[in-house]
C-alpha cells in the first residue's frame, strides 16, 4: 500500500447495488463538482478496478472531461443564481457525453463565501440531485483550509522534503492558511481576504461589493459605490492593504480593517519555523504567473503584491502541485475491505444511517494505560477543525484499537469518548464507532451495559478509515448478522497530476467502498 498511498491516497469502492465477487473488472465513472464564491466547475473521471485477491486496485485512471471555469453567477449581492449554475451543469454534462444516471460516485462541495449565501442549501441539495450519486458537503473554514492544503499538495510535500510548509489558499471572498509538518495539518486560520470583495464590470464599474471590502475601503478612504467607477490607484491601494493583512495573518498576528477583526478562525499558533511556502486558489495562478487574463476583480494585482512580499519573507517559495484545483481534486484507488468479527448495534431501527462524516483522532493506545482526557481532547480538537462541532449530525470516530481490550482500558477510553462527544450525544445524536480491530462488539456493550449510555449505539469493526471519509451503514443483513459498510473518500494527489487539454475546475471524486461488518 506504501506506493499507492504515495499516489495519491487509498479509496475503496463497491456499490450496494453491484456483487464484485465474480467481477474481475470493475469501471467506476466519478464526478465532482465546485461552487466557490469565485468560482464554479466539475471534473468528469473514468476509474478502472482490477482485483487482486481479496482486493480491488487501480489499473487505469483518467480525468476525460473537465469544465470550463464558470465565475459563479449572482441575481444579486447575497444570492446565487441557481438557474444558471444549473443550465452550466446541465450543459458540462452533454459536452462530457454523461447521462446522471451513469455517474458511480461523486463530490460537491460548496465553498468560501458561497457557503453562506441565502440560498447556499437549496443550490447544494439542487446540484447532488443533478448530479447522481454524490456526497454534498458545505465546506467551512477549517475544513477547506485542510482540504486546500492536502489537494496543493502542501501535506504531502511536508514529508517528502522533510520541512514545514505553509499553503496560502486565496479564493474569491476568503483566504485559508494551513501549516503542515509530517503530511498532517497542524495549525490552521482563515480570515476575510479574496480577489472578488470587489466586482467590476468590462467598463471598470463596480457591480459587487463584499462587506471586507467596505471596511478596507473605509480605512483607506476610498468611496466604493455600486455603479462607480473604482480608479486605478484606489484598486492598487487596496491590494497592497490586502497583502498587507494577508501576510500578517501568516506571520501569526490578528490583522484588522477599520477597527474590526480580519480573522474568521483564532490566529496561527505554530512555533516551529516555516520552510516552505506554496499558494493555491483562484489568485495562485496569478502569483505563479499561469494566468494573465483579468476577470473584473482585484486578483491580478492582489498577486503582484503578494508575489513580492512572498519572495522576500523567508520561507522558500515552491510551486503548489495545483493551484485554482485544489480544493478538492481526485485521484482514486478503490478496494474491497474484510470485515471484522463484532459489530454492536442498538437499536437495530437506527439503520440504516447515510453521509456520516468520519473523524480519525491520534489517539495514543500504545501504552498499557489510556487517558480519558487525552481521548476527549483529541476528539475536540477535530470537530472543531473539520467544523463538525454544530454540525447538527452525527459523527463516526475511527479507532485504530491497540493492545487488550481489558475493562479497564475499554472503560478509560469510552469515558473520554462521551466526554469528547459530550454535545453530539446531547443533541441526541448517535455514537457511530468505526474499527480496524475486533472489538466494535466489546465497547458497544461497554457503552451500553456498563456506563448505561441511553444514546443509539452503531460499533463496527474491520475496517480502516481516515479523515475526509464519509460513511453509509445499511440495515441488518438476516440471514448473516452482517450489515453493508459504503466508505465514500476524497482523496488528494501527492504529486503534481499532468494538465490536460481543458484547463479547469477543481474537484475530486469520492469513492464507494462496501465492506461486511459481521456479528
Amino acid at each position: 500500500m506504501a506506493d499507492e498511498e504515495a499516489q495519491g491516497g487509498r479509496i475503496f469502492f463497491s456499490s450496494t447495488g453491484r456483487s464484485l465477487v465474480d467481477e474481475d473488472e470493475v469501471v467506476v465513472l466519478s464526478v465532482g463538482v465546485d461552487i466557490g464564491s469565485s468560482t464554479s466547475h466539475l471534473v468528469f473521471s473514468r476509474i478502472v478496478l482490477e482485483r487482486l485477491d481479496s482486493r480491488y486496485v487501480v489499473t487505469i485512471r483518467e480525468t476525460f472531461y473537465q469544465s470550463d471555469i464558470l465565475l459563479t453567477p449572482y441575481c444579486g449581492e447575497d444570492e446565487i443564481d441557481a438557474a444558471a449554475l444549473g443550465a452550466f451543469i446541465e450543459r458540462q454534462y452533454r459536452d462530457a457525453k454523461v447521462d446522471p444516471e451513469e455517474i458511480d460516485t461523486g463530490a460537491l462541495i460548496l465553498t468560501g463565501v458561497a457557503v453562506g449565501r441565502r440560498n447556499a442549501r437549496n443550490i447544494g441539495e439542487l446540484f447532488a440531485r443533478q448530479a447522481g450519486k454524490m456526497v454534498a458537503v458545505s465546506a467551512g473554514d477549517s475544513l477547506e483550509a485542510v482540504m486546500a492544503a492536502h489537494g496543493s499538495g502542501a501535506a504531502a510535500r511536508s514529508i517528502r522534503e522533510g520541512a514545514t510548509v505553509m499553503n496560502v489558499d486565496i479564493g474569491g471572498g476568503t483566504s485559508k492558511i494551513a501549516i503542515c509538518a509530517d503530511g498532517r495539518v497542524s495549525d490552521l486560520t482563515a480570515l476575510d481576504l479574496g480577489a472578488r470583495l470587489i466586482c467590476l464590470d468590462s467598463g471598470g464599474r463596480i457591480m459587487r461589493i463584499e462587506e471586507a471590502a467596505r471596511r478596507f475601503a473605509t480605512e483607506l478612504g476610498i468611496g466604493l459605490e455600486s455603479g462607480a467607477q473604482l480608479a486605478p490607484e484606489s484598486a492598487r491601494a487596496l491590494a497592497v492593504r490586502m497583502a498587507d493583512c494577508l501576510f500578517e495573518a501568516m506571520a501569526g498576528g490578528s490583522p484588522m480593517a477599520a477597527g474590526r477583526t480580519l480573522l474568521r478562525l483564532e490566529p496561527l499558533s505554530q512555533r516551529a519555523p516555516v520552510r516552505q511556502l506554496t499558494f493555491s486558489g483562484g489568485v495562485a495562478e496569478y502569483v505563479y504567473g499561469r494566468e494573465a487574463q483579468t476577470y473584473g476583480d482585484l486578483g491580478a494585482l492582489l498577486a503582484q503584491e503578494i508575489r513580492a512580499r512572498a519572495e522576500r519573507w523567508g520561507p522558500k517559495l515552491e510551486l503548489a502541485s495545483e493551484g485554482i484545483r485544489a480544493t478538492v481534486i481526485g485521484a482514486s484507488q478503490y478496494t474491497t475491505q474484510v470485515s471484522g468479527s463484532t459489530i454492536y448495534v442498538s437499536p437495530l431501527t437506527i439503520l440504516p444511517l447515510r453521509n456520516v462524516p468520519v473523524i480519525a483522532p491520534s489517539f495514543a493506545l500504545d501504552g498499557e494505560d489510556i487517558e480519558p482526557s487525552a481521548v476527549a481532547a483529541e476528539i475536540q480538537a477535530l470537530l472543531r477543525r473539520l467544523d463538525l462541532a454544530e454540525a447538527g449530525m452525527p459523527v463516526a470516530v475511527f479507532v485504530p484499537w491497540r493492545g487488550s481490550a481489558t475493562f479497564r482500558r475499554l472503560d478509560a477510553f469510552c469515558q473520554g469518548l462521551t466526554t469528547g462527544l459530550a454535545a453530539l450525544l446531547a443533541a441526541g445524536h448517535p455514537v457511530v464507532l468505526a474499527g480496524d480491530g475486533d472489538v466494535g462488539g466489546l465497547m458497544g456493550i461497554h457503552l451500553r451495559e456498563e456506563m448505561g449510555l441511553d444514546n443509539a449505539i452503531v460499533s463496527v469493526d474491520g475496517l480502516e478509515l481516515k479523515e475526509f471519509d464519509y460513511i453509509d451503514i445499511g440495515g441488518m443483513l438476516p440471514q448473516s448478522g452482517a450489515v453493508p459498510v459504503v466508505i465514500k473518500s476524497l482523496i488528494f494527489p501527492a504529486e503534481p497530476a499532468a494538465r490536460p487539454q481543458h484547463q479547469a475546475g477543481v474537484v475530486g471524486p469520492i469513492a464507494k467502498p462496501l465492506s461486511l461488518a459481521r456479528g
